[in-house]
């Protein structure tokens, strides 16, 4: 095998005495960290290959996590809140200790993992990297920041992981931090007095954090500052400029998109360069990272299409022996399924799910337009757009909005856009369906309701 990234832990340059994990009530060092990997490598006697399932969060997540890589097997990491994949594993491990299974299935020599995508508008697929794919992944991210010199005196500041390591973000900024050379602090489970708390005690200037979380924060009136934070990328969900901009002025914090998928890692981004220099861009999604090249696909005298994107590696395919051969162009283009404009400067931005455009009588609907409006009114906190069938016009917006507003919504809606953008309904509700990643689940919502 070329590579693997049990490296990143046997690998990392802190000394075995030097703290590398904190979680807000205990510290572990290297060694600890390692010992504690060895030992359950060597309860892990399934053959090279298999899957093992690490039902766990935090700190022992990340041992599970690293005592499968030791062994060459297959990590899968399920959330203890959530049902467990239905699929079948070689071994399980939990706080109650690991499990045998009766699935011997081998996987290609090379393959790391297997993680879910979002499953948003569609069931989740379970997506298949290897260990050097997904190293690539990472350095074409951090390829650029090595390029900056290094105060030899100074240690990296730690990488504060606020979401659970069975999601795609929290997998990837964990080992993020630990290929610089890092120390990482993890939550277990996320509250804004444990986020404030950590972001304090650890000095952390930088981190990541879903638009879910940002809300939490923003609506928090017992916090007073996230000093010393200065900056914050948003990840798992699209966030409004709306809501980039609030959290913003509540903390001074200025907040970044990205963009990626589970199948191809993150291709666009921001750096604190582009931030500085392009404050007018806060809402898109950065520009492409080296390597990535990108197209739209759109019709003849739209700026807004597919988005296409050729990164330098991507996921293997699916875990169920599916492949991204049915999303792959004649050219080697990944369809993302994200619409999309490129400004004249090469920033990015989103504007939907292909999937979720609504076309009403010819007319097409961009949901993200019309939630940017609704979020606008005070009060309101969530806001979402989806399409419902109609026989004379094929589909119709609908707003599902959560919130306490004294603005009768349509006529505001009727201020800011063109007629058939306005929705043809306003359901309240308590709060947005959301999936564990914290993106709200659309297709419940277009179930619940006919017009």
């Amino acid at each position: 095998m070329k590579s693997n990234l049990f490296s990143l832990l046997g690998d990392h340059p802190a000394h075995g005495s030097d703290p590398l994990v904190h979680d807000l009530h205990r510290t572990l060092c290297k060694d600890e960290v390692l010992e504690r990997v060895d030992r359950l490598s060597k309860q892990l006697t399934n053959p090279a290959g298999t899957t093992v399932a690490v039902v766990a969060e935090g700190i022992d997540m990340l041992v599970g996590m690293f005592a499968v890589w030791k062994n060459n097997q297959v990590f899968v990491p399920v959330n203890p809140r959530n049902p467990r994949p239905d699929i079948d594993f070689a071994a399980v491990v939990s706080s109650a200790g690991v499990e045998q299974g009766d699935n011997d299935t081998r996987h290609e020599p090379g393959v790391a993992f297997v993680l879910w995508t979002s499953g948003t508008t569609g069931q989740p697929k379970p997506v298949l990297h290897t260990h050097e794919s997904y190293l690539e992944i990472i350095d074409r991210v951090l390829g650029p920041l090595r390029s900056k010199p290094r105060d030899p005196d100074k240690d990296p500041s730690p990488n504060l992981i606020p979401v659970s390591l069975a999601l795609n973000a929290g997998f990837y900024n964990a080992l993020f931090g630990l290929r610089a050379g890092a120390p990482l602090v993890m939550m277990d489970r996320f509250s804004t007095a444990d986020f404030a708390t950590l972001v304090s005690r650890h000095s952390i200037r930088s981190t990541v954090l879903p638009p879910a979380a940002m809300a939490m924060l923003n609506d928090d009136p017992a916090l007073e500052s996230l000093s010393p934070l200065r900056y914050v990328r948003s990840i798992t969900a699209p966030l409004s400029p709306f809501h980039a901009r609030r959290f913003n002025e509540r903390f001074g914090v200025i907040v970044l998109n990205g963009y990626g998928q589970a199948e191809i890692g993150e291709v666009i981004g921001w750096t604190a360069a582009d931030a500085k220099q392009h404050p007018d861009k806060i809402g898109a999604v950065g520009r492409p990272h080296p390597g990535v090249q990108i197209r739209v696909d759109s019709a003849e005298g739209s700026s807004v299409g597919e988005l296409l994107v050729l990164p330098p590696s991507r996921a293997d395919g699916y875990a169920d022996g599916s492949d991204l051969s049915d999303r792959i162009t004649d050219d080697g283009y990944v369809r993302t399924g994200d619409l999309a404009r490129i400004d004249a400067e090469g920033f990015v931005w989103i504007e939907g799910r292909l999937s979720e455009m609504i076309n009403r009588g010819g007319n097409k609907v961009y949901p993200t337009e019309v939630e940017e409006v609704l979020l606008s009114i005070p009060g309101i906190r969530e806001a979402a757009v989806v399409a419902v069938p109609d026989d004379r016009l094929g589909e119709l917006p609908v707003a599902f909005v959560a919130g306490d507003a004294n603005r009768d919504l349509e006529a505001v809606c009727r201020e800011h856009l063109i007629p058939y953008k306005v929705p043809a309904r306003f359901e309240w509700v308590e709060q947005l369906p959301r999936n564990d990643a914290g993106k709200v689940l659309r297709r419940e919502l277009a179930g619940s309701c006919d017009v």
